[in-house]
């Protein structure tokens, strides 16, 4: 017995040491484990980036534009997808109007920021190309758009669902738009037009007037410190003539609408709606 009470604590020392590594693996796993998780949620977010719903990019329109701007139906993911646009008056609004087919877009990352390529069937015979260019000025943040130079040609009637008072002239005819340089800048808190883009109202009609074509018109949109809008007519029996210039962010436009001789009582309603009588013309004020 003796010998044994003697053995008794070396076996205890011995079963001590050998429990010690037991304990080590658990230690050891530990920083293994963390980096395991990390891999994994890594990964499920690049996943979720890779792979994100076309519909979070149509929600990120809809509240941006207050709802004015919609993409419906949307299929794919943010970075290639399709949908259709549809433009309203606002959220809400039940007046809406939808482009003619699908939309398609495809979203692809550049050193210097984003390249948005946006096709349509109805409308564009090349695909628009946007460039977004995040940066910074000082300590504030700042975002520059660029648009290619590409011609298009849209539905004027798509105007309607934007309500007043495109509804009620519900207007006609073909919008064709094309741009020279034109990029918008976000700095020191204001936006800031650059380049120039001309928009011709070919053949236009309206629901209020007999007469169909009332004529063609041109606005012309200069960008600078403070950008400036041009309206003139091109033909017609409706002539429009207008100046208009953005200041702290608003449009401040004048302008007046006449009739062609022999033509004032097929456009009288119609002038009474663009704007204020003044005898024979219309005064039109915007801001």
């Amino acid at each position: 017995m003796a010998r044994t009470r003697a053995l008794l604590p070396n076996s205890l020392f011995r079963h001590s040491r050998a429990g010690s590594p037991l304990r080590q693996p658990a230690a050891v796993r530990a920083p293994g484990v963390c980096w395991a998780l990390g891999g994994l949620l890594l990964g499920t977010l690049w996943s979720l980036l890779l792979w994100a719903p076309a519909w979070w990019l149509a929600a990120a329109l809809g509240h941006a534009s207050s709802g004015q701007v919609q993409l419906l139906n949307a299929q794919g993911t943010v970075w290639s997808g399709s949908g259709q646009l549809v433009l309203t008056a606002g959220t809400g609004a039940s007046e809406r109007s939808a482009l003619p087919g699908r939309v398609q877009w495809t979203v692809r990352p550049q050193w210097h920021g984003l390249q948005i390529a946006v096709g349509a069937d109805c409308c564009l015979p090349a695909p628009w190309l946007w460039t977004a260019q995040p940066g910074w000025n000082g300590a504030s943040p700042t975002l520059q758009l660029t648009v290619s130079d590409s011609p298009s040609r849209w539905p004027a009637a798509v105007l309607q669902g934007l309500g007043t008072p495109w509804n009620t002239l519900q207007l006609d005819g073909t919008l064709g738009l094309k741009s020279q340089q034109l990029a918008v800048q976000w700095t020191d808190g204001r936006w800031q037009l650059s380049g120039a883009a001309q928009v011709d109202a070919l053949s236009m009609a309206s629901s209020i007037s007999p007469l169909k074509p009332i004529g063609s018109y041109r606005l012309v949109l200069l960008g600078g410190e403070s950008a400036t809008l041009q309206l003139s007519t091109l033909e017609g029996a409706l002539q429009l003539q207008g100046q208009g210039q953005w200041l702290k962010g608003r449009l401040h436009f004048g302008g007046e609408a006449t009739a062609a001789a022999g033509r004032e009582a097929a456009l009288a309603n119609l002038l009474n709606i663009m704007g204020r009588r003044d005898g024979a013309r219309s005064i039109i004020t915007l801001g």
